[in-house]
């Protein structure tokens, strides 16, 4: 869907590197490695998106590290569209809609990370989960996103992950 949007492929890979989770930084060759591209691929599109003020470029320690720019004002917008385009509000809807007690909802592993690898690892933390149901709603999910899912339940979550849903 953003993909007809934004037709560079590195533009989107970057979006999603620094606008699923902000606190995501990267330098230049460090990019180019992670994501399995050539250097003036990513500095051409790093220098557009830091242009237009959608991310920060900032000199440390001889390299130029790369951030959101949490101030820019369609910094949430953003946010919103990259995590609708991997697909974390159709989970986040189905799974506390759906499937029981439902406390926290964690992103981990490569998208956590900003890494586009069509695997999302997401922990649910809560009470009684119904497992069955969310076999049953992990199909579905995976079938509209284009993506692979892993679950993981657990009573209480200590790891580092994205926390994207809280129970108030």
């Amino acid at each position: 869907m953003l993909a007809n949007l934004i037709t560079s492929k590195t533009r989107l890979r970057l979006l999603v590197k620094f606008f699923v989770n902000a606190a995501n930084e990267g330098y230049l060759r460090g990019l180019a490695t992670e994501m399995h591209e050539n250097t003036n691929a990513i500095r051409k599109e790093l220098n557009n998106l830091a242009e237009a003020g959608y991310i920060l470029r900032e000199e440390h320690e001889a390299k130029v590290i790369y951030r959101a720019n949490k101030q820019h004002p369609f910094f949430s917008l953003l946010q919103q569209i990259v995590r609708k385009h991997i697909g974390l509000d159709d989970i986040i809807d189905a799974v506390v809609s759906r499937i029981g007690e439902v406390k926290r909802v964690f992103l981990i592993g490569d998208y956590a990370k900003g890494i586009d690898s069509g695997l999302l690892e997401v922990v649910i933390e809560g009470g009684v989960i119904h497992q069955h149901y969310l076999e049953q709603l992990k199909e579905k999910i995976e079938n509209e996103i284009q993506k692979t899912i892993i679950f993981q339940v657990t009573t209480r979550f200590e790891g580092d992950g994205l926390l994207v849903f809280e129970q108030e």
